[in-house]
């Protein structure tokens, strides 16, 4: 197949290309910068240039390809108070994959998360479906946005798309990670403490990134049109399992956090790290035959390489 892959350079992009490589996939990858072209041609891609605002481009390349993974987002501006902004630029890059793609029986693959879908129980995939909840609008209309998002691929299927959204877990871990792994590990060196809300019994699910690249590839091969699937290795690891982890490589002591003190310890983290959000992959396992391989989030923090540079 020759797959268009947006985000192609980033975090798990990166590893989706590879992974797709390494099955003989041809891989286009969009770049908008010279660094992203150039590290994505290294790995044996082809670049194709432009952003998610260039939607002209993006049809033409969907057009041209055998299918579409999507895992571009607008982050620099979402974390910049902008969210509602990058949500609404997602769904415009979407809806020209969906027209591109209609009719074609071909493959698009977007990316979506795992976290606020059921709070405080088990989440499965076939939890977040139909209007947005409470818990859902309690954070914004940009949520909102990319929940809508992902309901409207999810419907492209009656428009002859083999459409399916893989929701990735909260913490995407590995060597290399700047994510929510890596920002606690730098709040815990930052506060001289590694914390927790409460009494750490909240639970967040996670998966190795090469672990959540491998279901991106057997999406694009093989998912049936409307799928939705979850990339969760550890359905949900206390908070508190990983602020002793932390605390244990940096030698720091534990420390509860209360709620109303999250925003001074976790700052930009506050309004996630108290969540409980455990989720289940056990029905994507079923359906593609799914297998992580890879460490756990646990035992990959113990791996060391997450306080290499404190």
């Amino acid at each position: 197949m020759r797959v268009f892959v947006t985000g192609a350079s980033g975090w798990i992009g990166s590893a989706v290309v590879a992974e797709l490589i390494g099955a003989g996939h041809d891989v286009v990858g969009l770049a908008r910068s010279d660094a992203s072209a150039d590290a994505i041609t290294a790995v044996g891609a082809t670049a194709h240039r432009g952003t998610l605002d260039d939607l002209d481009s993006l049809r033409a390349a969907a057009a041209a390809a055998d299918g579409v993974i999507h895992l571009a987002f607008k982050h620099e501006i979402a974390f910049s108070g902008d969210f509602q902004g990058a949500a609404d630029a997602d769904r415009r890059a979407v809806e020209t994959f969906g027209d591109a793609l209609a009719g074609s029986d071909r493959p698009l693959v977007i990316a979506s998360g795992t976290l606020g879908i059921a709070p405080g129980r088990i989440a499965t995939e076939r939890d977040g479906h139909g209007p947005a909840d409470a818990s859902m609008a309690a954070h914004g209309s940009g949520p909102m946005t990319r929940r809508n998002t992902a309901e409207f691929v999810l419907d492209l299927a009656s428009r002859g798309v083999r459409s399916s959204v893989v929701r990735l877990a909260p913490i995407n871990h590995g060597d290399g990670d700047n994510g929510f792994a890596a920002a606690l590990v730098g709040l815990a060196c930052t506060n001289r403490a590694a914390g927790y809300i409460g009494d750490g019994s909240n639970r967040w699910p996670s998966a190795h990134r090469l672990d959540s690249a491998h279901l991106f590839r057997l999406a694009v091969e093989n998912a049936p049109a409307g799928s939705t699937l979850h990339a969760v290795s550890d359905e949900g690891v206390p908070i508190l399992d990983v602020a002793e982890v932390i605390g244990r490589h940096l030698h720091l002591p534990l420390v509860s956090v209360a709620p109303e003190d999250a925003g001074e310890h976790f700052t930009w983290l506050a309004g996630f790290i108290g969540l409980d959000a455990p989720a289940s992959s056990t029905l994507t396992r079923k359906l593609l035959g799914w297998q992580p391989v890879q460490p756990g989030l646990i035992e990959d923090l113990d791996a060391g390489h997450y306080f290499r540079t404190p």
